[in-house]
């Protein structure tokens, strides 16, 4: 299997194929998520609740990180290895997100990915001119929680919407080659990726994104914890998880995923 590289998903991209990414932990999830042809695994610091059963992303450590990606990257063979830059790993200084992101590349990364609007675009640059290919996040920042009162809509007003087409720019302009679109509504979602020239990935973010992302214990039913509304349990009406898995790729490519009903 030809690996998924940035340019196969620029690619992708000017052709209009949709992209599909899903978070993968561990070697097994690996192996399957690859055999089902997922283009992207998100080595994401939601792990932090979903397998280490904290109520946040918050308590995640680079030592987490670190280990998870080596377990993924030990076994993919197709996918474009993204590794979550955990909280408090990055915002102190470029210097710091250096470093830390130099670890998670050594670990088996190909990319990795920062939460956070314009106020990271100098951390993006130097990220990137030091040959660390970087994705964005933007909209709900799940490391912010406490900051953004909950995990709440992004977006709503006018003067929102048009700080996360703004953040998006600025994360683009500085060098990032992908972006992460989080809980915000459909028509904004819409108009950060018709500003972009650079992959949208959307997580609650209604179908106009250049592809979709979803944590895999979500869509698997396997996390008994509340999920958000556009999650959808993939696992029903399938006889396997490599079918739920499968059926996941079909839907997002044929943008049949996400429905009105899994969007804002």
């Amino acid at each position: 299997m030809a690996r998924v590289t940035t340019s196969t998903l620029q690619k992708m991209l000017s052709e209009h194929d949709p992209i599909t990414m899903l978070t993968c932990t561990d070697a097994s999830f690996a192996a399957l998520l690859d055999a089902a042809e997922i283009d992207v695994f998100l080595i994401g610091d939601s792990l932090g609740m979903v397998v280490q059963g904290h109520d946040s992303t918050l308590p995640v450590t680079m030592d987490d990180m670190t280990y998870h990606t080596k377990c993924v990257a030990r076994t993919t063979k197709r996918a474009l290895v993204l590794g979550d830059l955990p909280f408090g790993s990055y915002q102190q200084s470029p210097q710091q997100a250096f470093e830390n992101a130099a670890r998670l590349m050594s670990a088996g990364a190909h990319m990795v990915k920062l939460e956070g609007g314009e106020v990271m675009a100098s951390t993006v640059e130097f990220l990137v001119s030091r040959g660390i290919p970087v994705c964005g996040h933007i909209g709900l920042t799940p490391q912010s929680v406490h900051a953004l009162g909950g995990f709440k809509v992004q977006g709503k007003s006018d003067d929102a919407a048009k700080a996360l087409v703004n953040a998006g720019k600025s994360l683009q302009d500085a060098g990032a080659s992908m972006m992460v679109i989080e809980l915000v509504p459909t028509d904004v979602a819409k108009s950060v990726t018709a500003a972009l020239d650079i992959p949208t990935m959307g997580i609650g973010a209604g179908p106009h994104c250049s592809g979709q992302i979803l944590n895999v214990y979500d869509m698997l039913d396997i996390y008994q914890g509340r999920k958000p509304r556009f999650v959808k349990n993939f696992m029903n009406g399938a006889d396997s998880v490599l079918a739920a898995v499968a059926n996941y790729v079909k839907e997002v490519k044929a943008g049949t995923f996400p429905g009105p009903e899994h969007s804002f």
